[in-house]
């Protein structure tokens, strides 16, 4: 299949969610900048397996070699691009690279339009752009979870008593709620909702997957590489001396220290060997969200020699944020004790393009649509000093963000 690919400067200062149409949206926006995207002049699908990441890496370079690409504007994010997300599970179906047949794209104060067509004509007429119908919201009702709290409470403390016997460190054990509604779930009305609650988080929309990470997995651009690793949670205040006190809290907890500390490691052992120079925060800093507030670390390295941000998100996931520590003794128990199929949940969302410059979050605080249907989710790390009901609680304030988005009578 050949594509003609053409990439012009768009004077168009709209808020990027407001230029996305209804149907088969893609975005990965944060405040402000990013990518929007709809249409699919290509679905690149790599099946299961550990290589899917490679495997649609390379299925995005082979479509590249074919395609007649014209970009006017230059930077990453132009030309023929990928915008995707991944399966937590490598056995497990849904993998998907999607080729859109439009884009469009603004980093730092530079808006720019991307349209595909198939073919080695020149392109058709623009489609889609347009002020969006308001959106029809009906309240949400909740149907429980796959694993019910007090069944999911027992897993907890299994958890907690096998890594005290010394089987693991840590384990990431989530939980998911179904939800229902009498119309249809929007997409792009939902990813507007969290972009504006949660302007500096990473909102993405891909194949019915909605949300808003504050997790950066990784980006690349040329030789430089960036993650940002989030391990502890507590809660927000109104009150800005109590609000200070949590934080001050987290700061000083041993537990989440070393919860933050086993998934930091994680990301720095993956990247370490791929990078001449990896620079990381001296200590864990607060990122305050409107909900909750978290220990995070930033890495920033200079890689020694090429890989694409692909290839570096296949040896980066599951981290230990994610799935837990050491990495095969924890996905172990995970599966023993979760009692849900996580689908592509706390797995990679974002892009790519065919230099492998790109962006990758990991899908958290997110929600799958399927019509009228939703499931959200949301974990916590377990380690020896875990309590039970404070880690079910810890899941209950991730869900807020999701559940909020959803409550027809907010923003």
């Amino acid at each position: 299949m050949t594509l003609t690919v053409h990439t012009v400067a768009f004077d168009d200062a709209r808020p990027l969610l407001d230029l996305v149409p209804v149907a088969h949206p893609l975005a990965w926006v944060r405040d402000g900048q990013g990518l929007v995207a709809w249409g699919a002049a290509a679905r690149l699908e790599p099946g299961p397996g550990p290589q899917r990441f490679e495997a649609a890496d390379r299925a995005l370079r082979h479509l590249g070699e074919q395609a007649r690409i014209t970009d006017e504007v230059g930077g990453p994010g132009g030309g023929l691009i990928g915008i995707g997300s991944f399966s937590f599970d490598h056995d497990a179906p849904g993998s998907v690279l999607v080729v859109p047949e439009v884009t469009v794209g603004r980093r730092d104060g530079v808006t720019w339009l991307t349209t595909i067509t198939e073919g080695e004509g020149p392109a058709g007429p623009l489609p889609g752009i347009g002020t969006p119908p308001p959106p029809t919201r009906d309240r949400p009702r909740y149907a429980g979870s796959s694993n019910p709290d007090l069944r999911w409470l027992e897993a907890v403390a299994t958890a907690v008593e096998r890594i005290q016997a010394g089987e693991a460190d840590k384990v990431v054990l989530a939980r998911d709620v179904a939800v229902w509604a009498r119309e249809v779930f929007d997409e792009v009305d939902l990813a507007r909702r969290l972009t504006a609650r949660f302007p500096r988080c990473h909102t993405f929309v891909v194949d019915g997957l909605v949300g808003a990470t504050p997790e950066l997995l990784l980006s690349r651009r040329g030789d430089a590489v960036t993650s940002r690793v989030l391990a502890g949670t507590v809660g927000r205040s109104d009150d800005e001396a109590e609000d200070a006190a949590l934080g001050a809290q987290l700061l000083a907890s041993e537990k989440d220290l070393w919860e933050h500390q086993l998934a930091a490691d994680s990301v720095r052992e993956a990247l370490a060997p791929r990078c001449e120079l990896l620079d990381h925060d001296a200590a864990p800093r607060l990122l305050r969200l409107d909900n909750v507030q978290h220990l995070a670390t930033t890495f920033e390295g200079r890689l020694a020699a090429p890989a694409s941000s692909l290839e570096l998100v296949a040896e980066l996931h599951p981290t230990a944020a994610v799935g837990g520590t050491p990495r095969d003794a924890a996905l172990a128990m995970l599966r023993d004790l979760e009692g849900m199929d996580r689908g592509r949940y706390a797995a990679p969302v974002g892009w790519t393009t065919l230099d492998g410059d790109g962006e990758w979050g990991i899908a958290l605080r997110c929600a799958q649509l399927e019509g009228a249907r939703a499931r959200l989710f949301a974990g916590v790390g377990v380690v020896a000093a875990s309590l039970p009901e404070a880690e079910l609680e810890e899941t209950r304030l991730k869900l807020l963000a999701m559940q909020a988005a959803l409550d027809p009578t907010g923003v």
